[in-house]
């Protein structure tokens, strides 16, 4: 069973009395073992035991990934706070919610927060990267199948939709499925009932579909290559993810973030990025990947780095600090592209003088460093002189 990649938890029910193999099974991956001369009730705490701490080691790998990987939901930007709040708002809502933004922005972090805070938090989240599966086998992945349904179908297979149960399914780049799959999708969502192929029987599911995209699904509409009453179905709750160079202002604290669980992760010595690093980051686009790319120069930045202290020559050579392009309007409000652009001034000037209030509200020309103490309330930022 562990060879096939099946998490079942095993009780060994004996009446032969041989320990040596119920060791032996124990040895092999089995959760316990009980003989058959014990009472139906210490079978039945066993059995229930050995499905609760299953239940836990799975919630434990998940909160893992998650704390490994919640870099792109740090940061207290307009955007990001904007983005926290719409989560909120949308997670405790059984609706679907799709999920929009470029690539390596962090949708699947939004998609695990909104399941987080959903109340179905104990149930499974399983997550699918539609434009991974092979065309022939997005139905099998999606709904299941049965033994020989086709060619290399040695057993019956839950699919996703099951595997979900009563929690979260994440469908990642929603826009790579294909049109015939598209229609079963859109038949399961309508229903709330999939049919595994080469099955004729219906199974009711009751898993909240979460979609998420980098495509602009309206164009691909149009296009003839998305559904549009898929599309209808799917578009219920909508969260947008800002894009990094529509939040730089996250960048220090996102970079110091990244930063120490890098080195962590690699069993080095703390290191520090100076304020000129961290400014030459901060004048970059980073329109190609995100956070994702963010997180792959950093990484290179601390391998680079001999000593202790990261500074501006320790940037890779790609990064130049090319101009940002100009920010659609109509995607915020003027208050809201002001409170931004202040708090990027902020951040940097604190950047510049090490975090040192008095010093950096000197430089900034206010009359004391109460004054600079209140703005920075203001855009939630803490004092974290160093």
């Amino acid at each position: 069973m562990k060879d096939r990649g099946l998490d079942v938890p095993v009780v060994v029910y004996t009446g032969t009395g041989s320990y040596d193999r119920c060791v032996q099974a124990m040895r092999s991956g089995a959760y316990g073992f009980i003989d058959k001369g014990e009472t139906v009730e210490r079978l039945a705490r066993e059995i229930e035991s050995a499905i609760e701490r299953r239940r836990l080691l799975a919630e434990v790998a998940t909160l893992r990934t998650y704390a490994a990987d919640d870099s792109a939901l740090l940061g207290d930007s307009p955007a990001m706070r904007r983005l926290k709040e719409s989560i909120v708002r949308v997670a405790p809502i059984p609706s679907t919610v799709l999920i929009i933004g470029e690539s390596g922005s962090g949708k699947e972090l939004v998609a695990r927060d909104v399941h987080r805070l959903s109340g179905r938090e104990r149930e499974p989240f399983v997550a699918i990267n539609c434009a991974a599966i092979p065309e022939q086998l997005v139905e099998s992945e999606l709904f299941g199948h049965e033994r020989g349904a086709f060619t290399g179908a040695h057993a019956t297979r839950k699919g996703a939709f099951e595997a979900a149960g009563k929690g979260t399914l994440f469908l990642d780049e929603i826009g790579e499925l294909p049109l015939p799959a598209q229609a079963k999708l859109l038949r399961a969502l309508e229903e709330r009932q999939v049919v595994r192929v080469g099955a004729s029987r219906p199974i009711p599911v009751a898993a909240r579909i979460i979609a998420a995209t980098n495509r602009e699904l309206a164009m691909e509409v149009s296009e003839r290559r998305f559904r549009e009453d898929l599309l209808f179905r799917l578009d219920v709750h909508a969260l947008r993810v800002p894009p990094l160079r529509e939040r730089k202002s996250d960048i220090p604290q996102l970079t110091d973030y990244l930063v120490r669980t890098t080195c962590e992760r690699f069993a080095i010595r703390r290191k520090v990025i100076s304020a000129d690093a961290i400014e030459r980051l901060s004048s970059h686009d980073w329109k190609r990947n995100n956070v994702r790319e963010l997180r792959n120069v950093i990484e290179r930045m601390v391998i680079a780095c001999d000593g202790d202290a990261i500074g501006e020559e320790h940037v890779p050579a790609d990064i130049t600090g090319t101009p940002v392009a100009p920010r659609d309007p109509s995607s915020s409000t003027f208050i809201e592209l002001k409170a931004e652009a202040e708090r990027q001034i902020i951040v940097a000037a604190l950047e510049r003088h090490d975090w040192h209030v008095t010093q950096t509200a000197r430089a900034l020309g206010l009359a004391d460093h109460a004054s600079l103490l209140k703005i920075m309330r203001r855009h939630g930022l803490k004092n974290q002189e160093r």
